[in-house]
């Protein structure tokens, strides 16, 4: 059973305006696995922005009150949300890129550990990982909630673990 969740910065005040008691009590009971969730997909600084808007564009959604399954509906909007960050963040270091000093030379990158190994994960991948490992789930649990086809999940699995294999070996 998922522990009450203590009040998350603005969400709260924005839920109450927006949503109804229903939906406040949906947030409460997922809340907690799905900022776990997003922290194994954009890091632990953004799991909760992440969060924080997908619940809100979820509820705020027309299609909202015809969702029978409502927890795979917030895990899809968590990856959904996860993946606009990450192509802004793109966009940004493109621009970034574009303007930066020419003679500017990066860190060297230190030894590979296991987080930025998962980083080098697509984000399907690392969700289906995560998933898989962190939550314990049986590919049929991840395919329904992620709103994917089984078989996709085994071979994101499979590709996500090969990646990880190639990045230790070669980090060593």
């Amino acid at each position: 059973m998922v522990s009450p969740v203590p009040p998350h910065g603005g969400i709260e005040r924005v839920m109450m305006a927006v949503v109804n008691d229903d939906d406040t009590a949906t947030y409460r009971r997922y809340a907690t696995e799905l900022v776990r969730y997003a922290t194994a997909l954009v890091g632990p600084s953004d799991a909760q922005d992440v969060v924080s808007d997908a619940v809100i564009a979820a509820f705020t959604a027309p299609a909202w009150p015809l969702v029978e399954d409502r927890r795979a509906y917030l895990y899809r909007a968590v990856l959904s949300r996860a993946r606009m960050r990450e192509r802004s963040a793109a966009r940004r270091r493109r621009r970034e890129a574009r303007v930066a000093v020419s003679g500017w030379v990066s860190a060297t990158e230190s030894s590979l550990d296991a987080q930025q190994a998962l980083a080098r994960l697509s984000r399907q991948q690392r969700a289906v990982v995560y998933l898989t490992y962190w939550d314990d789930l049986a590919p049929a649990q991840i395919a329904t909630l992620l709103g994917i086809g089984e078989g996709t999940v085994r071979k994101q699995l499979a590709r996500g673990r090969e990646q990880l294999r190639k990045g230790f070996h070669h980090g060593r």
